[in-house]
């Protein structure tokens, strides 16, 4: 399998979103797309990123960009988290880690003193030809929404 590469297209993967549907991410040729990923529904940095984007939904939407959020969660977790939290976007369940892989966003990391495999906080944005243009990888979730929202904008330019 091939892996995202910036300036290559991304791998065209089948995904399974909530509303219980599938898609690939080429479904969305045409526009921007901000793929972002995370470790685990419904957990504090992950609510909090999530709400981020919810927040600057509108101005994304004026980009015509679309906002997927990923994660190795299982589609019922997927479900709840969205509507718990009103996310106005999809979010991708991705417990077989083929997008996760295809990203390279699985790492080894610190968990109360182990060491464990699991998704490094990171975002994509790839571009309305399915192009990968930028990546963000060991995000920190203060002011990173701001920041994507820059690139899109840049993009919309270019």
């Amino acid at each position: 399998m091939s892996t995202a590469t910036i300036g290559k297209k991304i791998p065209d993967l089948e995904l399974t979103i909530t509303g219980d549907k599938t898609i690939r991410l080429t479904d969305f040729l045409g526009k921007p797309v901000v793929l972002y990923f995370y470790p685990k529904a419904s957990t504090p940095g992950c609510t909090q990123e999530g709400l981020d984007f919810k927040e600057s939904i509108a101005k994304f939407r004026r980009q015509s960009a679309v906002i997927l959020g990923a994660s190795r969660d299982k589609i019922k977790a997927q479900e709840n988290f969205k509507a718990k939290q009103g996310f106005p976007f999809e979010l991708i369940s991705d417990p077989e880690e083929a997008l996760c892989k295809a990203f390279d966003v699985i790492k080894m990391k610190n968990m109360y003193g182990k060491q464990v495999l699991g998704i490094e906080r990171s975002t994509f944005l790839i571009d309305s030809d399915g192009i990968l243009r930028q990546e963000w990888r060991k995000v920190k979730v203060k002011g990173h929404v701001d920041e994507v929202l820059e690139a899109v904008k840049a993009l919309k330019k270019s």
